[in-house]
């Protein structure tokens, strides 16, 4: 055995330094496992490497890459060449640690084994590296296996070294104790490492469950609001991507990396999490008079105490008058009458109280009208008009089913939205997640909400997910007041909203140009929903 002279010692300090800032510089971890393996086979002049990881069971050890020089063996790793070799087990059948294969003994014990010449030690199975040696005409020897341990003293991984190279003659030797402690630091210095990849990516990981898990709870407040949670983050990415294809225009510059992609897709998950807070009366309110439940039953109810108190007032008049037949006919006719009247009145409540169309000045009059024509008395004892001021209010809503004060309401959801993310120590990397979530009810004239930002005063992103949130909602077929658009009647209703400078009209014609529309549709709309599309049609588009 060859113990290393001063020069390659310091050769070898240096291999450490540079996988060391390596370590801390690399995210690419399938990328650094191979770096660890081919500095740890350089600096011990080793013909061959293995390194394993533990399972996610902690039951086995997994191949991650192998070398071989003198085999020109190249497995895993960078290489894209599966591994051909069977996990280690950790444990036997019975439970027992495996102590018998010299990888597991290592992950076991937490203490490197370094052996000279594998055929003449018995205290180890070394049948499957005879069984290799056969196969490939290799003949193994010099082995030394260390343990990766982290900073709590847990093994997340073995290296494995196969015959030491004498540099000089290349004959195989025995790994030097100098080789061991440089492999067992640099061992160490790798599972640290690694284990600070695997905890950022854990916390991330934990992050952005704590994301599903807003959605979830608005999923349980909302199912309607909880699919669009999850398709505007999907159709923000497809039209990013999109737009990252482009070479030409005002977005030829515009590039999204791994990092862009990952603060972009979370802030589509998250652009809608205020409205945890919004009251589920509110968001699932279906009809003008619906809050806890649909009110147009109380008002059916009256219409049947109205009915009734029309009735007794007729047998009363029919009491009155005595037996004259003329005057029962004339009764009767006049009930019958008002009787209709009432059902068709109540009819057009049932109706109004829809909201499926715009409701003209007549309808509203007409509302009116009838809350004026008919009294009926409370429970309270107290004569009332049939209708209430509040219950008039919502039943004249001229488009859809929500007051002022519920729209309110609805468009504070943002301003929670904005306050709840702002409240997050965003790290660097996602430090423009509030930026994107909060600017998808802004218009490019600076006549949106909340905070009334004009185009140029808004990332890209943000731009993207304005668009998003407006064709999904359009054509979303789930919502409670209203039934989802075909494509080419949302494609159309957009183009109205670029004309009006409501969205970004380059991303509009790249929208459009670039067909996200028809591959968002393939994915997530009703096959009955996705028409022909004549996109010379669409306007503001030009082809």
């Amino acid at each position: 055995m060859t113990e290393p002279n001063t020069p390659d010692i310091a050769l070898r300090l240096e291999q450490l330094t540079e996988l060391s800032v390596e370590l801390s510089a690399n995210r690419d971890t399938t990328l650094l496992l191979e770096k660890i393996l081919r500095t740890a086979k350089g600096m011990t002049h080793a013909d061959g490497g293995t390194l394993y990881r533990v399972s996610a069971d902690k039951k086995s050890l997994c191949f991650s890459i192998s070398l071989n020089d003198t085999l020109g063996m190249y497995q895993g790793g960078m290489s894209g060449n599966e591994v051909a070799i069977p996990d280690i087990p950790l444990y036997s059948a019975t439970g027992a640690k495996n102590l018998g294969a010299v990888a597991a003994y290592a992950a076991n014990t937490g203490v490197s084994v370094n052996i000279q010449d594998v055929y003449r030690v018995d205290i180890f199975n070394f049948s499957g590296m005879r069984k290799f040696d056969e196969a490939y005409h290799y003949h193994s020897q010099s082995f030394l296996t260390v343990p990766m341990q982290d900073h709590e003293g847990e093994v997340i991984g073995v290296l494995q070294l196969i015959n030491a190279k004498d540099p000089q003659t290349g004959t195989t030797q025995p790994f030097s104790e100098t080789d061991q402690r440089f492999i067992e630091a640099l061992a160490s210095q790798a599972a640290i490492a690694l284990t600070n990849q695997q905890l950022i990516a854990r916390l991330e990981d934990l992050f952005e469950s704590f994301v599903t898990l807003i959605n979830i709870g608005i999923d349980e407040k909302s199912p309607h609001t909880g699919r669009h949670c999850h398709h505007v983050p999907q159709l923000t990415m497809m039209l990013a991507d999109a737009a990252h294809e482009i070479d030409s225009g005002p977005l030829a510059g515009f590039e999204m990396t791994k990092s862009d992609r990952k603060q972009l897709w979370l802030a589509g998950l998250l652009h809608d999490c205020g409205k945890i807070t919004t009251p589920v009366h509110v968001v699932e309110k279906a009809t003008k008079l619906e809050t806890i439940f649909d009110r147009i039953h109380m008002v059916d109810t009256r219409f049947e105490v109205v009915k009734r108190d029309a009735e007794i007032r007729a047998l009363k008049e029919k009491l009155a008058s005595g037996n004259d037949p003329t005057r029962h006919v004339e009764i009767d006719r006049t009930l019958t009458e008002e009787l209709v009247r009432m059902d068709a009145d109540r009819d057009f409540l049932r109706r109004a109280n829809i909201g499926g169309e715009v409701m003209s000045e007549d309808d509203q009059k007409r509302v009116a009208q009838i809350a004026a024509r008919y009294r009926w008395t409370a429970p309270d004892g107290y004569p009332r008009d049939l209708l209430s001021e509040e219950e008039i209010g919502n039943l004249t809503i001229r488009a859809g089913t929500l007051n002022q004060h519920e729209r309110d309401i609805i468009n504070n959801h943002i301003v929670v939205t904005i306050r709840m993310l702002e409240s997050l120590p965003w790290p660097k990397h996602l430090s423009d997640v509030p930026e994107y979530a909060g600017g998808h009810h802004e218009r490019m004239d600076g006549k949106g909400y909340p905070r009334g930002l004009r185009r140029e005063e808004m990332s890209w992103q943000a731009r993207m997910m304005a668009i998003a949130d407006i064709f999904e909602a359009l054509t979303a077929k789930d919502r409670p007041y209203k039934k989802g658009k075909t494509l080419s009647e949302s494609l159309h209703i957009l183009g109205g909203f670029k004309l009006r400078d409501h969205i970004d009209p380059d991303l509009f014609d790249i929208f459009i140009r670039k067909k996200v529309y028809l591959d968002y549709a393939k994915r997530f709309m009703d096959p009955a929903q996705i028409d022909d599309v004549d996109e010379n049609g669409i306007p503001g588009y030009v082809p």
